[in-house]
């Protein structure tokens, strides 16, 4: 396995980050230690949950995901060998079974918090993010900024950082993030920074050889403001694994399941699939391996959000780190994305 830090901090993570949302739903709590198991066997330290999890959010199975972490937790006793991220849900998804409202004020965070960790069966959370924006941005497969749609954003990032802040200096948080934000989202945090707030220092967003979009702007920031890139879905919900090409439909595949998922999955995305497909097999390469060792490369990403619903899978997601890319594959990559640049939102 390879390392990093988590920018500004001695926290050292692996650079495959272990995710998390299948389990509860598509994953049984059994399976679910299995892949902790193996992950930390192989020098994987670093696991990423959400409170709103398992995958697709439900009142019934809501928190589960943590439930099963937390389980693990206590039954290994291996607290002190993960750092361990969580998320906050955000408003405007229909998740108000999670509670009412959903939002980022004080109430909220307060109550989200003090669940998980009790989920969790630990007293800390090592990076504690928050799930996506109190306002309408482009993201989950919209390509555009829906201007007509949006509206003037609430001038409260300073208490959310006042409130994150308490609970860091309470010892419940070690250190605090973002997920699915903008540019404009994380300077306006940086802004409050400036101003002597605590300092959001990661981002996870969607990020992969269909989608890198982030590439246009968000890179830039994370560069200039010294912020670490959490990438998520690598594989495209496994439409980078080929598994979808040709009209398949594997059976208990997430896009099979839930058709709902299908992001990834437009015309334009399979001939994009297609086409890096060709190149894997040019050099002998899965097409996973391609698609996983590219963001592992990228010299802005801190760790690489991988998730599977088998040991199979997951030991080829991880094997992902051993895998380093050419330059000459780079550039056929590339030439593939000048001509298909993003074809999934």
């Amino acid at each position: 396995m390879k390392y990093t830090t988590l920018p500004n901090t001695d926290v050292k993570v692996s650079k495959i980050c272990l995710g998390t949302m299948t389990w509860g739903e598509q994953n049984t709590q059994e399976e679910a230690f299995e892949q902790l198991n193996y992950a930390l066997e192989k020098g994987v330290n670093f696991i990423d949950t959400a409170e709103m999890y398992s995958i697709p959010a439900r009142a019934e199975t809501q928190g589960s995901t943590e439930t099963m972490i937390g389980n693990w937790l206590k039954e290994t006793q291996n607290r002190d060998k993960i750092v361990l991220a969580t998320k906050i849900t955000g408003p405007y998804r229909g998740f108000d079974h999670i509670r009412t409202p959903l939002d980022f004020s004080k109430k909220s965070i307060e109550d989200a918090l003090h669940k998980s960790l009790k989920r969790l069966q630990t007293d800390y959370i090592d990076l504690y993010q928050l799930h996506w924006p109190e306002r309408n941005v482009n993201i989950f497969g919209v390509r555009d900024y829906p201007y007509h749609l949006s509206e003037k954003a609430q001038d409260n990032f300073a208490q959310i950082l006042d409130t994150l802040e308490d609970f860091v200096k309470q010892g419940k948080i070690r250190h605090i993030g973002l997920s699915n934000e903008t540019p404009w989202g994380l300077m306006k945090y940086m802004e409050e920074h400036r101003n002597g707030k605590l300092k959001m220092i990661t981002l996870q967003n969607a990020y992969n050889l269909l989608q890198r979009r982030d590439e246009i702007a968000v890179t830039e920031v994370l560069l200039q403001e010294n912020i670490g890139y959490l990438p998520y879905s690598p594989l495209a919900f496994g439409v980078l694994t080929g598994k979808y090409l040709n009209n398949q439909q594997p059976e208990k595949a997430r896009v099979t399941l839930f058709p709902a998922y299908r992001r990834y999955s437009s015309e334009q995305s399979l001939e994009a699939t297609q086409r890096y497909q060709k190149i894997a097999n040019k050099h002998n390469l899965s097409l996973t391996q391609l698609a996983l060792a590219f963001v592992n490369q990228q010299p802005f990403v801190t760790s690489n959000i991988i998730g599977a619903t088998t040991l199979y899978q997951l030991k080829e997601n991880i094997d992902s780190i051993n895998v380093t890319l050419s330059e000459e594959i780079l550039e056929e990559i590339n030439e593939v994305h000048n001509v298909m640049p993003n074809p999934a939102a």
